[in-house]
């Protein structure tokens, strides 16, 4: 099975902010750390503060936190709100399979796919940002920490 990438950058993002301590950060921090477009980070930002999982603050001194149910969170549950329902394949698509009606197929991806989630369930966000994770994690904003350093420095 392979995560979409609106799940990828979502899962990238809550690992960032869990590593970020008590600080928040701004979605536009976030896409320059995980070098993903502004606008997908956005979308993700936005689907992720529904689930509970980020806080969002407005205005000059606002940004992003992770919750402690973001730090909690079970992968596999997070990975299944962020990808959807949606089937594994589209059987009634434009082009209906002419399989549909009797086919085991369907049934067994769709076992497949909750068992995947299952097993992604065995992790917390917690455990995705355990040494060394999360020591590489804390170093993504180190380009953009040491030029403002030199900006300041040369005022």
């Amino acid at each position: 099975m392979q995560l979409t990438r609106f799940t990828d950058i979502g899962l990238r993002v809550v690992m960032r902010l869990a590593v970020q301590g008590d600080g928040s950060m701004t979605t536009r921090a976030l896409a320059d750390d995980l070098e993903v477009p502004y606008t997908h980070v956005a979308k993700v930002v936005g689907r992720l503060s529904e689930l509970g999982i980020v806080h969002s603050r407005r205005g000059r001194t606002g940004g992003l936190v992770i919750t402690e149910l973001g730090r909690t969170a079970r992968v596999g549950w997070l990975a299944g709100r962020l990808e959807g329902e949606g089937e594994v394949v589209d059987c009634d698509g434009p082009t209906p399979c002419p399989l549909r009606a009797a086919c085991r197929l369907r049934g067994a991806l769709a076992a497949a796919r909750r068992a995947f989630f299952a097993s992604l369930d065995e992790h917390t966000v917690g455990d995705l940002v355990a040494d060394p994770t999360g020591a590489v994690l804390l170093t993504l904003d180190l380009p953009r920490r040491n030029v403002a350093e030199v900006d300041r420095v040369a005022e």
